[in-house]
């Protein structure tokens, strides 16, 4: 036999040579695959997957072999091995993608959406912050559609705040996951990501206006002026919320701390405005009023408070940067808190809804579709505006249009 390398192909299980549904070798090696060093001699195309044995040589030479029939030679390493995104560290992605206090963990900047989802299931300082909202978003769907099977009728419009409600609470943290998940695409559909996130979360503040207005209502204030125009105004302060949110965005390389305030402001004053009610209620109690079901409004008060908190704070990983990088980190906490706060929200509104129902109607405080959906179909219709006005500039940007990473002079006065 002369030098050439000699490799038995391997036919699978069901392959003919061998026993009856056997795996064999190909009979007497009359179909072996042949390379003779330096002749650069074509490799015979198989119809499926061969597994290739080194009969006389090295471990080098069978990597040659493979590297010469790519393509023509498919192995199921090659089949079944899914390669992770490249993560980096924070001096090598662009400015815009910078968190404070996050040294690593960062994802490619133009990564494709296969990656994003791929970044899912492997530690960035993304995943934390995509799990946290993506699986309590199947715990809220899941109360969804328990409360749709235990209603006796959908057309009784005394439930229809609290569908819209249940509804909205759904919609915010899956959002919120989906913009944590493909924002690494590019630098633009980072911004866009958190334009729509910022949508969901101003409609999210419509839906507390609707079942605040409609179950929590102190009786003294039931059929006033404010209970009549309680959700129009809480559909403008949506459109308040995501205008200013979005325009933030606009001022985070240049302005990080104006950004990071009227950022801020956006949310807190529908969150104000919201809870009106519930804290003449908490003020009631203090003076001897009602304590029912005050203690789920008290808890959900507590952690929306810790949340406003963790967002303007960056804390822990502020303390430590780099410590905090993959669990731990702020925007984690935000997110549990939130979770959390949102779930003692809605056992008080279904409480107060159970509870207060037969004096409501009595009053004739009946909500009607135009205060529901009606004003859910337009605050969605109007912030899908602002979100589309405030995307489309970042549209028609050059992609190869290089990144800003310099502090300006408005950052170092900021700093």
């Amino acid at each position: 036999m002369n030098r050439s390398l000699l490799f038995p192909v391997w036919r699978g299980i069901g392959g003919s040579g061998g026993g009856s549904g056997a795996g064999a070798w190909s009979r007497t090696w009359e179909r072996c695959l042949r390379w003779e060093p330096g002749q650069g001699a074509r490799i015979p195309m198989f119809d499926g997957p061969t597994w290739l044995v080194l009969c006389q040589g090295g471990r080098a030479r069978i990597m040659e072999v493979c590297q010469r029939g790519k393509g023509a030679i498919r192995l199921p390493t090659d089949m079944l091995s899914i390669k992770l995104p490249q993560i980096f560290d924070v001096h090598q992605v662009p400015k815009v993608f910078w968190e404070d206090g996050i040294i690593s963990g960062y994802r490619h900047p133009h990564s494709s959406a296969l990656d994003c989802v791929l970044s899912s299931f492997q530690m960035t300082n993304e995943t934390m912050n995509i799990w946290t909202h993506f699986l309590p978003t199947w715990y809220f769907l899941w109360r969804f559609v328990i409360l749709c099977s235990t209603l006796t009728s959908l057309s009784d419009s005394y439930t229809w705040p609290l569908l819209v409600y249940m509804l909205l609470i759904c919609v915010y943290p899956f959002t919120s996951s989906c913009a944590h998940t493909f924002s690494a695409m590019s630098a633009e559909s980072y911004h866009i990501c958190y334009f729509f996130d910022y949508g969901a979360l101003s409609l999210y503040s419509l839906g507390c206006a609707m079942s605040y207005g409609s179950y929590m209502m102190p009786d003294s204030w039931v059929n006033s002026w404010l209970h009549q125009h309680f959700v129009p105004i809480a559909v403008g302060n949506s459109v308040f919320c995501t205008s200013l949110s979005c325009y933030s965005r606009f001022l985070e390389l240049q302005c990080p701390q104006r950004s990071k305030a009227l950022r801020t402001a956006a949310f807190v004053v529908p969150f104000i405005f919201d809870t009106v009610p519930l804290f003449y209620r908490i003020l009631l109690f203090f003076g001897g009023g009602s304590t029912d079901h005050l203690s789920n409004h008290c808890y959900h008060l507590l952690f929306a408070v810790l949340s406003c908190f963790l967002f303007t704070s960056h804390l822990p990983e502020r303390l430590a940067p780099g410590r905090f990088d993959y669990f731990g980190h702020s925007h984690q906490l935000f997110h549990i808190c939130t979770v959390a706060g949102t779930h003692f929200q809605m056992e008080a509104v279904l409480a107060d809804m159970t509870s207060r129902r037969a004096w409501l109607t009595a009053q004739g405080a009946t909500p009607s579709f135009l205060g529901t959906f009606g004003a859910l179909v337009v605050s969605l219709t109007l912030n899908l505006g602002i979100i589309g006005i405030f995307s489309a500039p970042l549209l028609r940007k050059p992609r190869n249009q290089p990144h800003v990473t310099t502090a300006t002079a408005c950052e170092s006065k900021e700093q």
